[in-house]
């Protein structure tokens, strides 16, 4: 296979992943989005085929591209299962010259193999199975033979890369390109909302945004600030917001506001506001860390964990942040002190982030790579004077 593209129209990608906007935010979700929309600019069209437990309506048009809703029928360990997609999946795989995945969803493993297509077909493989390992040995078995029929597999990271056992047993050709985003696509926010986020919190606090899931290691970040004298600002919801919001009153901090769910307008107000990004994430689930991206884009220190994973690919410790110990709240805390002390250091720090994010991590570099991989997975074109 060699690159041969549709002459007489826009190469068609079909993205597949079990849940999108406007029903689930996320990492994989935002990674989509900011993906999709990069492709548009290099003349693809994109298509999302998902789930959903309400499709109405089925078609949602966005500015990355279409996206095609199918109704969900239950959830099993975050596997969301589709009796409907069965039979849809096929005339979506029918109208694109790329399927792309994204993994890990099981469910979609079945779709692609039950499907029996031949389009050229890219897995992005964002995340090792970390938590449901006691399902991992009846899932292995489906998981090997769907990554060893697609045509290529894109890691996200070099670390990721070398510590995923499944990643290096793998057949199949694997590349690595980072996720990216696009500081275009920000809302670029006013005077005023920025001062009425001011007039709230101040400035300088530590900041962390993202989905409360279990492995962002957010009872960290509240134990290491016991005992400091700044302020730590979560923004976000998610299904670990009672045990956070309970650990806060258990240790009696008053320097850690709780804020829920923020607009992205929000988000970037608070963003120029921080002294830096505290994202305490301790387990493997936590495999790249967009809201680490988006940090270096707004030039912020990040303080992020040593596991293994993307996160220290984006933040290199001692350069553009710290990288600490994983669930040790002193390592923490002591990181939290060094930037608040030391507000040039704090700067310094922020500003080779920025440089990083510029080398690595822009939407437009991810999608020009990602547009290199499709044209490397195509047929090659027929012989001149063949039909």
């Amino acid at each position: 296979m060699n690159g041969a593209l549709p002459l007489e129209r826009p190469l068609r990608v079909l993205h597949v992943y079990k849940s999108y906007y406007p029903d689930t935010v996320g990492g994989i979700e935002q990674v989509i989005a900011q993906l999709g929309r990069g492709l548009n600019g290099l003349g693809v069209e994109s298509r999302i085929f998902t789930l959903s437990r309400d499709p109405q309506p089925p078609v949602i048009e966005l500015p990355e591209g279409k996206v095609h809703r199918t109704r969900q029928s239950f959830e099993v360990a975050s596997n969301n299962v589709s009796v409907s997609a069965l039979r849809d999946f096929g005339r979506h795989v029918d109208w694109a010259d790329v399927v792309h995945y994204q993994f890990p969803w099981p469910f979609g493993d079945v779709l692609h193999l039950l499907a029996g297509h031949r389009k050229p077909s890219i897995v992005s493989y964002q995340s090792d199975v970390v938590r449901q390992r006691w399902l991992m040995r009846a899932y292995r078995p489906l998981m090997n033979r769907f990554l060893g029929s697609v045509d290529r597999v894109v890691a996200t990271s070099p670390e990721y890369l070398r510590s995923s056992a499944v990643l290096a047993n793998l057949s199949t050709p694997v590349t690595v390109i980072p996720n990216g985003v696009d500081e275009g696509a920000y809302p670029q926010p006013d005077s005023q909302a920025i001062g009425r986020w001011r007039a709230r919190l101040g400035e300088g606090f530590f900041l962390f945004v993202g989905v409360l899931r279990y492995y962002k290691g957010l009872h960290v970040l509240v134990q290491a600030a016991r005992n400091f004298p700044g302020r730590v600002v979560i923004a976000g919801e998610g299904p670990e917001r009672p045990a956070i919001e309970k650990k806060v009153r258990s240790l009696g901090l008053d320097n850690v506001t709780l804020l829920g769910r923020v607009s992205d307008e929000d988000k970037m107000c608070l963003l120029q506001l921080c002294r830096a990004f505290a994202f305490p994430s301790h387990l493997r689930s936590e495999a790249f860390g967009m809201s680490l991206v988006e940090a270096a884009m707004c030039s912020k220190p990040m303080i992020s964990c040593g596991i293994g994973t993307g996160t220290s690919f984006i933040n290199l410790d001692g350069q553009t942040g710290y990288v600490v110990e994983p669930e040790s709240p002193q390592a923490l805390h002591d990181a939290l002190v060094r930037l608040q002390q030391d507000a040039s250091l704090a700067s310094a720090m922020g500003a080779r982030a920025r440089t990083r994010y510029e080398n690595f991590f822009t939407a437009s570099a991810m999608a020009t790579a990602y547009l290199e991989a499709y044209r490397q997975v195509l047929p090659a074109p027929a012989p001149a004077g063949t039909r």
